[in-house]
Parts: C-alpha cells; structure tokens; sequence
C-alpha cells in the first residue's frame, strides 16, 4: 500500500499493554481513537538501541499530546509480556520505565503489514509514525530505516498544523509552528504571504 496518507488508518486488534500497566488481548484501534486524533509509531524491537530513546522521547511528550487531544500509541512484533518487561526495567538498565501510552503486540506481523512498515529482510518494523484525523483518516507519515531515530517534537508541530488548519482553513508553509501566520490556498494569498515572509524562509 505504501503512502496511507489519504486513506482511512487499518484497523486492529491485538493484545497491548496500557498506559496504567493493565494488560489486555483485544485492544482495538478504532475504538481506541473514535473520535479523538491518535499517533500511532511502530519500532523495531523492545530491549533494543535506538528504540527506548525514542519511546522515552515520547512518554516525556505525553502531555503535550494529550493536552491536544491525541492518543499515543506504539506498536513493535514483541509481545505484551515483553513489552510488560520491558516497562519494569529501570531506565538505567536499558528500559522505558512505566511509558503512559499504550505499546501493542504485533507478534503475527499483521499491523506492519497493513501499515507496510515491515522491514523486507530484517522482519521488524521500521521507524514509521501515522497522525491520524478524528474521523480516522492518516494526514502525515514519515518512515525511517531502523539506525534513524525519529523527532518527536515534529510529530507534535504536525499535530499543531493539522489543528491550525482545520481551525482557521489556512494551509501551512515551510517550517509553519504554531503562533506563526498561515497561507490562503490561493494565488493571491501565496503572493500575499511570500512578499511578507519570503525572508523568514
């Protein structure tokens, strides 16, 4: 499938473990977020290199996520158990520490499929990440190769953006953060913007 921007975000169910510690085997997407925008980001393996950093960049976000209104949610082919594990090891020995999101068990590789994030030969998931609207549709993607850690703080100016335009109806420019002036999607409203802001791109 490739790029699901566009397109509604594939549905799952799977066992996960939730941001309080309870562990469940039928945790569902689109219940999850009904509603609400979610991120979803899938990682390689748990008890890996890059990966806690990343999902400790995420946990010391979550309230600026949730302030927004977004559900976090990740996703690697360990199982819950695993995941579990790898929530009650101290973040000096490698692990996350009690992350606040909930981490799901991808073990029969169907989500990665389904979001083409499984790695060709390596079989794990890459660095993808999905902002997904409230009616449950993907707006912005980014896939990175297994050595690339993610910036999470870009994922929150998306978050930002997406909100900002279904607000004021604006389009965002090159390096758009919140505070700063949309574009009219329109000759005149390009022109408008580029003769006031060309110099700060």
């Amino acid at each position: 499938m490739g790029v699901l921007v566009g397109r509604q975000a594939p549905d799952f169910t799977a066992a996960a473990v939730l941001g309080n510690g309870e562990i469940v085997d039928s945790y569902n997407l689109h219940e999850t977020i009904k509603g609400k925008k979610a991120v979803i980001f899938f990682y390689p393996l748990d008890f890996t290199f890059v990966c806690p950093s990343e999902l400790i960049a995420f946990d010391k976000r979550f309230e600026e996520f949730k302030k927004r209104g977004v559900e976090v949610i990740g996703v690697s082919i360990d199982s819950q158990f695993s995941h579990n594990a790898w929530r009650n090891t101290p973040v000096a020995d490698g692990g996350i520490g009690k992350v606040q999101y909930a981490l799901v068990a991808d073990v029969k590789h169907e989500i990665c499929k389904a979001y083409d994030v499984e790695h060709p030969e390596a079989g794990v998931a890459f660095r993808g990440s999905f902002l997904i609207d409230e009616e449950g549709n993907v707006r912005h993607q980014v896939v990175n190769d297994l050595p690339l850690g993610r910036n999470i703080d870009e994922m929150i100016r998306m978050v930002d953006a997406l909100a900002f335009h279904s607000e004021n109806g604006e389009v965002c420019p090159a390096g758009w953060t919140e505070g700063k002036k949309g574009m009219d999607a329109s000759p005149e409203g390009v022109a408008k913007f580029l003769s006031e802001n060309e110099g700060e791109l």
